[in-house]
């Protein structure tokens, strides 16, 4: 029985696993917002980093506003497959999840984005 368990975390911690507590579907299209996108560009952030963090981060509910009126907003965060120390916002919207921002923790990226 034991290692069935430890086979089951397994597979959750190599592929995206959906818990049944997350407050919205992780596997909606992403939209990437103007502001994300110029965002992207300054920070070098990938939009396969956007959906691995998605995928796999954790949501950090001290930096998220799901409580936020008309749209709830969740901080993800995580570490990229290059070990940048990213937080992705999101907020849901139906079958989607549009991409707010993101950034890079502990680095401060020059940037023109307003």
């Amino acid at each position: 029985m034991r290692w069935f368990l430890l086979l089951a975390l397994g597979l959750c911690v190599s592929t995206a696993c959906q818990s049944p507590d997350d407050p919205f579907n992780r596997h909606g299209k992403l939209v990437l917002t103007r502001h994300a996108r110029c965002r992207m560009d300054c920070r070098h952030i990938t939009v396969q980093e956007i959906e691995e963090i998605v995928d796999k981060g954790i949501i950090n509910y001290s930096k998220s506003e799901p409580g936020a009126h008309p749209d709830p907003k969740y901080a993800i965060e995580g570490y990229s497959a290059e070990h940048q120390h990213l937080r992705i916002i999101v907020a849901p919207e139906r079958e989607k999840l549009i991409v707010i921002t993101c950034m890079e923790l502990g680095v401060e990226w020059s940037c023109h984005c307003n």
